[in-house]
């Protein structure tokens, strides 16, 4: 056996066990040897509503009901590596997944001014129809005027729109293919 199979195979055995044990091995882990304690799964035909929980020896636990493809809520729990207890909450509807736990990230709050123009929005909504009035009157003065420029440019092959146009200039007021709403 030449020189560098046996320096492999010296390393290998030291990674997997042999003096001093660099990596563990998965039975000596104590999740390798956690028992279920209690398990629960029931499944209602008539309705769809569904029901399990099981816990484990080593603070795994795990629960939900629901109706199948409707409704769903449940709850976990697990220790980390450090021993910190992780806690997850949920439920899953027509709104979507939705998660509570001390351990997920949060969003910044919204920042003052932003929340301002909310509260104003709200509070004038006729505001806020009129600009978007004098948007679709500004859109279709621009549509009238160049129609028969901007109805030529969607006829072009797939592709043509991303290629540079001949002239570099940009008119002040001029719509650009990206910004156009299709």
């Amino acid at each position: 056996m030449s020189k560098i199979n046996v320096v492999v195979l010296v390393a290998v055995s030291l990674l997997l066990g042999g003096g001093g044990g660099v990596l563990a091995r998965p039975s000596d882990s104590p999740d390798a040897h956690a028992e279920i304690r209690s398990f629960v799964n029931e499944l209602k035909q008539e309705d769809g509503s569904y029901n399990y929980q099981f816990e484990t020896s080593n603070g795994i636990a795990q629960q939900e009901q629901g109706v199948g493809g409707y409704y769903a809520s449940g709850s976990s729990q697990y220790y980390t590596p450090e021993g910190q207890l992780i806690q997850l909450t949920y439920t899953a509807d027509e709104n979507g997944f939705q998660p509570q736990g001390e351990h997920l990230p949060t969003p910044p709050p919204i920042p003052e001014a932003i929340l301002k123009s909310l509260e104003w929005n709200r509070n004038h909504p006729e505001e806020i129809d009129e600009y978007a009035h004098h948007q679709e009157h500004h859109e279709h003065h621009e549509h009238h005027h160049n129609g028969q420029e901007q109805g030529k440019q969607y006829l072009q092959p797939a592709g043509a729109l991303l290629a540079p146009q001949s002239s570099p200039a940009v008119a002040v007021g001029q719509v650009l293919p990206y910004d156009r709403k299709v």
